[in-house]
């Protein structure tokens, strides 16, 4: 099992969830952009997504690809460690051809999946949660859009998100072109192309999120302006 016991192999692992978890933040970016012009069409999107069977087998696939993730990056970590041994508490100048975010992959990771933690709590336990089990909230669980507005009319949510995008930003910038080169896609044209592709690819998929959230929170958002 070289995708276990081998350092590429964890590697890889670690790519390809990777990648196929940032084909979903795109997909739930463009569910969420829809949030901006038109409640109506967000919460039948919502309904749409609720408890059925094959929302629940995409959440399952994508709560086992997102916890093979996590656990591969802190394998990788701690292999990383253990291979420096004494010489990481030698290094005192950090060099200038090593990026920030590949310097503290792990500490943003915890950041994201703490925030992960909130949008679940804040979205999924009211929603797809609530309905599976017919707990009492605040609204109606396929209400996807009452939930946004009550979110995001919290200063501290507001806040706590925007720091989790950053999080998110800078992890994926890292993370996209880190997984090119571990599929191989990293010769010496391809590999300045790749930072840049990810570099604009994650930017413009964090402003999409980061537009709605400021959207919400100072009531500009057109849905809000009109009935749904």
């Amino acid at each position: 099992m070289w995708l276990i016991n081998s350092s590429i192999g964890r590697k890889v692992v670690m790519s390809v969830t990777g990648v196929a978890l940032i084909l979903f933040l795109t997909f739930h970016m463009s569910m969420n952009i829809a949030a901006l012009f038109s409640g109506e069409a967000y919460n039948m999107i919502c309904e749409f997504l609720g408890a059925n069977w094959y929302a629940l087998v995409a959440t399952l696939g994508l709560a086992f690809l997102a916890v093979v993730h996590i656990v591969y990056a802190f394998w990788l970590t701690m292999q990383n460690r253990a291979a420096r041994g004494s010489e990481r508490y030698t290094v005192t100048v950090r060099s200038k051809k090593v990026e920030w975010a590949s310097q503290n992959m792990l500490v943003l990771g915890i950041i994201v999946l703490l925030g992960l933690c909130l949008h679940m709590f804040n979205f999924w336990y009211n929603m797809m949660f609530a309905e599976l089990t017919g707990i009492t909230v605040a609204h109606d669980p396929a209400d996807g859009f009452a939930y946004i507005q009550d979110t995001f009319a919290n200063p501290v949510y507001v806040v706590l998100y925007i720091v989790w995008l950053a999080a998110i930003w800078f992890h994926l910038s890292h993370g996209f072109w880190s997984a090119m080169q571990t599929f191989g896609w990293n010769g010496k044209v391809w590999f300045n192309r790749w930072k840049v592709i990810g570099i604009v690819y994650t930017t413009l998929l964090m402003l999409g999120f980061l537009v709605v959230v400021l959207a919400f929170a100072f009531n500009l958002a057109p849905s809000l302006n009109c009935c749904y």
